[in-house]
């Protein structure tokens, strides 16, 4: 599950909050489902990336399963700020996840908006928008619970149609202690329509905690206009990361030198190879021709991988 423990304890300790006081827009790695794990984090924290999140944990299952732990959550030293993302609808058990991960991370993060279907259907994700006590109960318990003040409890939600509503909630998470939110600036229902900024603007002026913008950030300078356009205090990026991890450090595209990064972190994972594969096809989306993918895209082996990266571009 954890390297080096002691080390990771002596050295983790960071408080997430610190980068919010700073005075810099905090740039954001979102949770995302099988990306943004261990390997992927080192990646883009050598490009400027401020504070990374794991993909989103199962709370009930991590607690009740030693495999779910060793499988799910991964760190290191090096790995911080760092900030767990849970699934959960009931206070007691995403306290327990907490607390397993406390010594490891530098926080947890309730989601709030994950609209998947058996998400929704199990009572996590989205749903819990429309359960703002729920919600408040959960964030209260696990600041009771956890003793370290410097462990920041925050949520990641979607916007009601209403948005009284969604304003509603996060004064309510609020109160409970939260320590900030990230809106993703959507409805439940919607997918690709465009982000509603003026929504996190509305929901950043009601607050006093930091307000993290997200939603449709491609590029640094998209990151520069969202900021503008919302006043909020982050911003998290999940798909322009993965096409372009060094998009913090205000590469246009995937510099070769991120892509080389990438093959000697992975491989010094031990990332499993589709993964590694992956991330390789979307960085390199926007440096291949439609013919270079057509090769690229079905090699099956990470040596097949290496001599093609050293064939074209002399890696």
């Amino acid at each position: 599950m954890i390297g080096d423990t002691t080390e990771a304890k002596e050295c983790r300790r960071k408080n997430p909050m610190d980068l919010f006081r700073s005075g810099q827009v905090v740039k954001i790695c979102a949770p995302m489902v099988r990306y943004s794990k261990l390997a992927f984090r080192t990646l883009v924290r050598k490009y400027s990336c401020d504070l990374c999140y794991t993909p989103m944990i199962v709370a009930a299952d991590f607690v009740r399963s030693a495999k779910a732990r060793d499988s799910e959550f991964t760190t290191n030293k090096g790995d911080h700020p760092l900030i767990v993302q849970f699934a959960a609808k009931e206070a007691q058990v995403l306290c327990d996840a907490a607390r397993i991960v406390c010594p490891f991370a530098d926080g947890i993060d309730l989601n709030c908006g994950c609209p998947q279907r058996w998400a929704m259907a199990e009572g996590y994700g989205a749903c819990l928008i429309n359960k703002p006590e729920l919600v408040k109960d959960m964030v209260r318990h696990v600041r009771n619970q956890i003793d370290n003040p410097k462990f920041s409890v925050s949520i990641k939600i979607r916007i009601h149609e209403d948005l009284k509503r969604t304003v509603d909630l996060c004064q309510k998470a609020e109160a409970a202690g939260v320590s900030w939110i990230t809106v993703h600036g959507r409805s439940i229902e919607e997918r690709h329509q465009p982000v509603h900024y003026d929504a996190i603007k509305t929901i950043k002026q009601s607050m006093s905690i930091p307000v993290v913008a997200n939603g449709d950030i491609k590029t640094l300078k998209d990151a520069e206009n969202v900021h503008q356009l919302t006043e909020a205090d982050g911003i998290m990026v999940a798909r322009g990361l993965l096409a372009n991890p060094a998009m913090f450090a205000g590469y246009e595209e995937t510099p070769l030198k991120c892509i080389q990064d990438w093959v000697d972190i992975a491989l010094e994972h031990g990332t499993p190879f589709t993964c590694f594969h992956h991330h390789l096809m979307y960085m390199m989306e926007r440096i291949t021709s439609k013919q270079e993918k057509k090769v690229f895209n079905v090699l099956s082996s990470t040596s097949a991988v290496l001599d093609y990266l050293n064939d074209h571009y002399g890696m």
